[in-house]
């Protein structure tokens, strides 16, 4: 058995928006072989930027052994239910000193009209080498900020040579931010609706994360063009909703 959130885990992230579970998501091995396989996609970016590495388990199938694994969704299902598919993954790198802000949003903002539900989206952010410390950037959230739905129109322009997004949430009160300090191989777990951001690496340490998103097979991914492409895995249980997963027959 791995392990798995506390009943008084869940309580906390329902209220939050957000856990800090303070233990190691893999067991040395396969976080050893997560990092070889993100430095491979760094050396093959091309033009992209190091913080542009969006679903990589598209073309490189060895992630889904990570992705799909007992030691991933065994944290997850406490709060998604047992009945878990795969959103997305992407690997977040922001280099020293020149690593660009993350702008402060709601990822369900992005998604808008891609699902007909959004209250148990969860991502899990992964520390990879060097670990997620406020001098590298780490993460920093708005507690309970998911309770107010997630579709801000609050949202402002930014430029893109010095944040990750085209548009950023004004107002937010940043003196009410818990920021996601973490040790490389341990992991943070948030809502998909809160408020969250992250600030420019100022460092001599790249920080490296992977993110693992997921959402009950009770949700439905809608049929629209900005899902057209996309792909989603079942990772646990029954599909419920009659979506379409890369790992099962398409459905007639």
């Amino acid at each position: 058995m791995t392990e798995t959130l506390t009943d008084a885990d869940v309580a906390f992230f329902r209220e939050n928006g957000y856990l800090l579970p303070g233990r190691q998501l893999l067991p040395e091995d396969r976080l050893s072989r997560l990092e070889l396989i993100f430095n491979e996609h760094l050396e093959a970016r091309g033009d992209k930027l190091s913080d542009e590495l969006d679903t990589p388990h598209y073309h490189d199938e060895r992630l889904l052994d990570h992705l799909l694994s007992d030691e991933v969704l065994d944290w997850v299902e406490p709060l998604v239910g047992p009945n878990i598919a795969l959103w997305s993954s992407h690997f977040i790198s922001k280099d020293p000193f020149t690593g660009r802000a993350t702008p402060w949003h709601e990822d369900s903002a992005y998604w808008e009209g891609r699902f007909d539900d959004y209250d148990n989206i969860v991502t899990i952010w992964l520390a990879l080498e060097g670990g997620s410390f406020k001098e590298n950037g780490c993460m920093r959230v708005i507690p309970g900020s998911h309770l107010d739905g997630g579709f801000s129109d609050n949202y402002r322009p930014t430029d893109m040579t010095e944040q990750t997004f085209h548009a950023e949430l004004a107002g937010v009160d940043e003196a009410k931010a818990v920021y996601f300090e973490l040790q490389r191989g341990e992991f943070s777990m948030h809502d998909g609706r809160i408020v969250h951001g992250a600030r420019a690496n100022t460092s001599a340490t790249r920080r490296t994360g992977y993110t693992m998103r997921y959402f009950p097979s009770s949700v439905k991914m809608q049929d629209v063009p900005q899902n057209e492409g996309w792909k989603i895995w079942l990772a646990r249980g029954v599909d419920l909703a009659g979506n379409d997963y890369a790992n099962a027959p398409a459905r007639a």
